[in-house]
This record gives C-alpha cells, structure tokens and sequence, in this order.
C-alpha cells in the first residue's frame, strides 16, 4: 500500500534555472575573470570540460571538485549566493504538493548538491511539505542511475518498495532506475516529447494517477 510518494526536485519542483545560472553564467564569470580570457573562451572551456564527466558522474554535481579542477580561488558558496534569485518554482508544484501532502509522506530524491537543494528549498518555501529530503550524491555518495539508492531510501524510511512511488524529469535516473529497485515510478515529460503508459506532462496529471490509485485501492491514503 502506497504511503510515500517521492519527487525529483530539478526540472520537477522547481525550474532549472537556478543550476543552469551557476554552472553555465556563474562559473564561466568567474573563470574568466581569474583567467584573465573572454567569456566566449570560459563558456567553451567549461562547458566542454562539463561534457568530459556527464551527469552519471557524481563530480558532475560537486562544486567542489570543480572549482578544484578549474583552479579557481573564488569561494563556490558565494556564486551559489549571488545567483539564488534565480530560483523558480513550476507554477503547478505548490497546489499539487499541498493536497498530496494531506495524504500521503512526501520526500524528495535530487542527484544535487545538498548546498543547491537547501537553497533552492528556502527560496521556494516549500521544505515544510516533505518529510524527508534526500541528496543522493551528499548523503550517498553517488547518482540516481544506481537503483539500490533506492533500495537504501526505503530502508532508511522503514518501508516496502511497493509503499512508494516516484516522479521526476529524467528517465533514467526517475524511472528506469527506481523500477529496477521495485518501484512504481513515472517520468516528467514537460515538454511532451514522450508518449507511453509511464509518462506524465504535469504534476496534475501525476497527481490524477495518484488518484485513481486509491480508487483502485492499491493505496491507504484517504482521498476527499
């Protein structure tokens, strides 16, 4: 019986804004203004060194380890600072958390930095929903393409697999991996590319499956 429904956070809860302002304008300014090169030459350098590592790297996330390999002596945590009004909520997230959060545990599961996901959280106020709060990369030391992170969540929250369900906007890392670990799970398509009995456009529509769910009775909230 589902308890516990899990969302992504990036590109699910809140725009991408906010990572893309850091990574993409934040770190090229910086790199170009210790660097002494122009910023066309520190968004090719960067951006191109990004694409060396991906993101089913855990480096990939780490500003750390970046600002390391970039030898930049600026502090990460101050560009962090400079580009939080960047943050931007998805204008279905909060009535759609809100109502769920009546019946069932929310938690989210983000491969981001624990220091991004704590910002964007305080910016968006919407930490008061979710019960839990996860970064797999901080608190796991890895990314969402390993399922038995996963299977570590649940045994970290005391439940069955079947006791939950996920949603998030990549479709390995949201869906093909929580369903190798035995749980339901959906992928975010907001840009309705995809069409398949697994994808939804909208957290409405995610919200609606929820729905049908209890009516089915394979869940123990209690839907009004």
């Amino acid at each position: 019986m589902v308890r516990v429904i899990s969302f992504d956070l990036d590109g699910t809860l809140v725009k991408k804004t906010f990572a893309d302002a850091f990574w993409l304008e934040g770190v090229p300014q910086i790199y170009t203004d210790e660097k002494k090169i122009s910023i066309e030459e520190a968004k090719k350098s960067t951006l191109k060194q990004y694409e060396e590592i991906g993101p089913g790297r855990i480096e990939w996330y780490d500003p750390v380890y970046w600002f390391s390999r970039f030898k930049l002596k600026t502090d990460w945590r101050d560009i962090l600072e400079k580009y939080r009004y960047h943050v931007e909520i998805y204008p279905d997230t909060v009535n759609v958390i809100n109502r769920l959060s009546k019946k069932f545990d929310l938690i989210i599961i983000s491969n981001a930095n624990r220091s991004f996901i704590d910002m964007e959280l305080e910016e968006t106020k919407i930490g008061k929903y979710f019960s839990r709060v996860f970064s797999t990369t901080s608190d796991f030391n890895t990314v969402k393409n390993i399922s038995i992170v996963y299977s570590k969540i649940c045994n970290k929250l005391k439940i069955n697999s079947s006791d939950i369900i996920h949603v998030g906007d990549d479709k390995e890392f949201d869906y093909v991996s929580p369903k190798k670990a035995g749980i339901e799970s959906f992928y975010l398509d907001r840009k309705k590319e995809s069409k398949n009995s697994f994808t939804v456009y909208n957290l409405e529509d995610f919200e609606k499956i929820i729905s049908i769910l209890v009516t089915k009775g394979t869940t123990d909230a209690k839907w009004e």
